[in-house]
């Protein structure tokens, strides 16, 4: 399975699934290119790994990516830190061929604006005892797409938003490489 990976920031997911494809965890998954919405420390990633990378402006960032995209013959998109919201005709193209992660459990703190402290700052303030990620296929809604799987955590007494990140950056790291391998064997 050929995937092109979206991302935005450090890369911590793409180092993830980098290293899954790398150990044969996902035996079945190359990774044939990497597009970034802004400069970030996850094009190094994929540069020292020699994948083809491309730094795409966020204003046109879907008609550029699906220029990048004909002919690859592109089996999934995976958003993995990926902050820019796409267009509702590349969403309704690629929609079941596209997963994001999300830092929340959907459909509770997710849509336009909830993204990674934002989300985290929300779920304590809601006094919820339990987070975690969600895995789902991307639709022109954000964050209301199919779920795909979903890892928790328990939430402790005096957990503050930098616990929330470090519990779900474990939680992401685990149920993004089953959802990919699941898709993959599918």
């Amino acid at each position: 399975m050929k995937i092109a990976v979206f991302v935005s920031g450090g890369g911590t997911n793409l180092q993830n699934i980098i290293d899954a494809v790398e150990d044969g965890t996902l035996p079945n998954v190359e990774i044939s290119m990497v597009m970034a919405d802004r400069d970030c420390y996850a094009i190094e990633r994929s540069l020292d790994k020699d994948i083809r990378t491309y730094v795409l402006d966020r204003k046109t960032f879907s008609e550029d990516a699906e220029h990048n995209l004909e002919g690859e013959e592109i089996d999934l998109i995976v958003l993995a830190g990926f902050l820019t919201i796409l267009s509702p005709e590349f969403t309704t193209k690629w929609g079941a061929k596209m997963i994001n992660i999300h830092p929340a459990l959907l459909p509770k703190f997710g849509g336009k604006g909830m993204y990674g402290a934002k989300v985290h700052k929300a779920v304590l303030e809601a006094g919820e005892k339990t987070s975690g990620a969600t895995v789902h296929f991307v639709t022109a809604g954000v964050d209301e797409g199919q779920i795909i799987c979903q890892g928790t955590f328990e939430i402790e007494e005096g957990d503050e938003v930098a616990d929330l990140q470090r519990k779900v950056a474990e939680v992401e790291s685990e149920i993004y490489i089953k959802a990919i391998k699941q898709i993959s064997e599918a």
